[in-house]
């Protein structure tokens, strides 16, 4: 007799959501398991803690990507969630659901049952939407705050900008109408992060049918003919086969679901042999149509106080504490990424095609592995920022050695068509125009070079070569399709050529959506509970 109905391969975004909806009619017995720990960290729960956990190798993997030469032959760091709630638990908390041609070009690429109407309906299901006064919509387990109330009194000037170059407002991003100047919405609820395991897991974790194991790495899947009964994990140094007797649900993320999936003979043979493992389904998708948004910011030292003068001296960090001690509010209550939006690099663009970040702070980043937490310049300053929505360049996530403990091989490719070229200089010119308005050049001090305002579109790409980086979105290396020829997974979210297992997680998507990627994958997850519920 299976020990299992259901085994969830990590307890990230879409892993917690799955034991949450998969255990709730108590008919079905859920196991999680997860590789790192339990993710009860204080840094985690503060909003602003994500500056604590970027190199915190106790809740993260601390990946890197090899060195591109579109990108000044740099290596990219990939933080990724080690613990209980995984990416959620460490990202900076922005709610962006995406925008309708996101999905509706999800069912173009044949991942049907997809499409914006109905991931709506599910992101509905799924959501509470508390407004800056207090009002509440919905009652999914989720919590999406507007903290329009909150932001820092600087961030006017964005949106004066925005005004006088004519660009669009909204006031809800995850509204009917996305584009527009925004202040971004976040998943916190009391002031403490939302993530996935506050809002699905806990709840699930007080019901005898869900077990969570910690500490528990899956080496390979375990494999009889062409069904996969289960996984064998490695737990407290000892090796162990654990089995489902109905599905095995990868949700290890998009850097890992691929790779435990070569690990277990699924993918491409020549890699899989080099490797000196033995193919069984030779699918060289798995592992390829890695997509990711890489952004850039410009710095600018400000005419009037941001941020910084709240934050840097050491009794501005003690108010700043005792306020969210005593009322859960204030900076330290917010994500660092306060406004921005979607908008048109042009008015006659047919779609939206950047994502803004304007943050009322500047900090001056140390070399990787020793920066800590945000520390903010010693004078007032803001950052404005782009990314483009929607890149076309695709690259590979695979296995590096036949060891589950060997890093992975992460080549994005980055920049690789013209199209993202030329939308990294729209991209830069939109910011350009912004800095260039009456608003914002009064709130200007001096620009920290380099200085936008001044550059041309040749200087804007060379500038991005040099200095940009991952925003921390990767997904597509497990593309969903219907024929195994093209993709790795059915519109269902079942393995092509196997039976009893599935992968839920940002891995799946086709292509990426426009913006932050947490909402869509917690989305996803809901979404693919119903689907296997309705095979019980």
């Amino acid at each position: 007799m299976a020990g299992y109905d259901y085994i969830i391969v990590g307890a990230g975004s879409a892993g917690c959501v799955l034991a949450e909806r998969l255990s709730a009619s108590g008919r079905h017995r859920v196991l999680v398991l997860e590789a790192g720990g339990h993710g009860r960290s204080p840094w985690i729960a503060l909003p602003l803690g994500y500056g604590k956990t970027f190199y915190d190798a106790s809740v993260n993997w601390k990946y890197e990507a090899e060195p591109e030469a579109a990108l000044a032959g740099r290596t990219g760091y990939w933080p990724r969630g080690k613990c209980v709630g995984g990416s959620g638990a460490i990202n900076a908390l922005v709610y962006a659901r995406g925008v309708p041609r996101d999905y509706d070009d999800w069912v173009a690429a044949g991942a049907t049952g997809w499409d914006w109407a109905t991931v709506r309906r599910t992101y509905d299901a799924m959501e509470t939407r508390v407004g800056a006064d207090g009002t509440r919509r919905g009652a999914g387990p989720i919590q999406v705050q507007d903290v329009s109330d909150l932001i820092h009194p600087v961030n006017r000037h964005y949106f004066a900008a925005a005004g006088e170059l004519g660009l669009p407002v909204t006031t809800d991003l995850n509204g009917d109408r996305q584009e527009g100047a925004a202040v971004y919405q976040i998943n916190t609820a009391g002031g403490r992060r939302m993530h996935s395991a506050r809002a699905f897991l806990a709840p699930a974790l007080k019901r005898p049918n869900v077990t969570l194991m910690t500490g528990a790495l899956v080496e390979r899947l375990h494999i009889e003919g062409r069904r996969v009964t289960g996984v064998v994990v490695r737990h407290r140094g000892q090796l162990r086969t654990l089995t489902a007797g109905r599905e095995v649900l990868l949700s290890a993320g998009a850097v890992s679901s691929p790779r435990l999936l070569q690990l277990s003979g699924i993918g491409p043979a020549m890699l899989l042999k080099s490797q000196g493992i033995t193919p069984l389904l030779d699918a060289p998708q798995v592992g390829g149509n890695l997509q990711d948004h890489l952004g850039i910011n410009y710095y600018f030292r400000a005419t009037e106080p941001t941020l910084n003068n709240a934050l840097r001296p050491f009794l501005g960090k003690v108010r700043a504490a005792l306020h969210y001690a005593l009322a859960r509010r204030g900076p330290l209550a917010l994500s660092v990424n306060q406004c921005g939006g979607f908008l048109r690099s042009t008015p006659d663009h047919p779609h939206l095609d950047q994502q803004l970040y304007f943050n009322p702070v500047t900090y001056t980043t140390s070399p990787s592995g020793k920066r800590t937490v945000i520390q903010p310049d010693p004078f007032p300053g803001f950052i404005i920022g782009f990314q483009p929505c929607r890149p076309t360049s695709r690259g590979r996530i695979d296995i590096s050695a036949n060891d589950p403990d060997a890093p992975p091989r992460i080549r994005p490719n980055s920049l690789h068509t013209e199209e993202d070229r030329a939308q990294v200089v729209a991209g830069g010119l939109l910011c350009q125009r912004l800095m260039r308005t009456e608003a914002l050049t009064r709130l200007v001090d001096r620009a920290m070079a380099p200085d936008l305002r001044q550059m041309g579109a040749d200087d804007i790409l060379a500038d991005f070569r040099e200095r940009c980086g991952t925003v921390f979105h990767p997904v597509g290396t497990c593309a969903m399709g219907p024929e195994a020829a093209g993709a790795v997974v059915s519109p269902r979210l079942k393995v092509h050529g196997f039976e009893g297992l599935r992968v839920v997680d940002a891995s799946v998507f086709p292509n990426i959506t426009s913006g932050n990627t947490n909402a869509p994958v917690m989305m996803l997850a809901y979404r693919a509970a119903e689907l296997i519920l309705e095979e019980t």
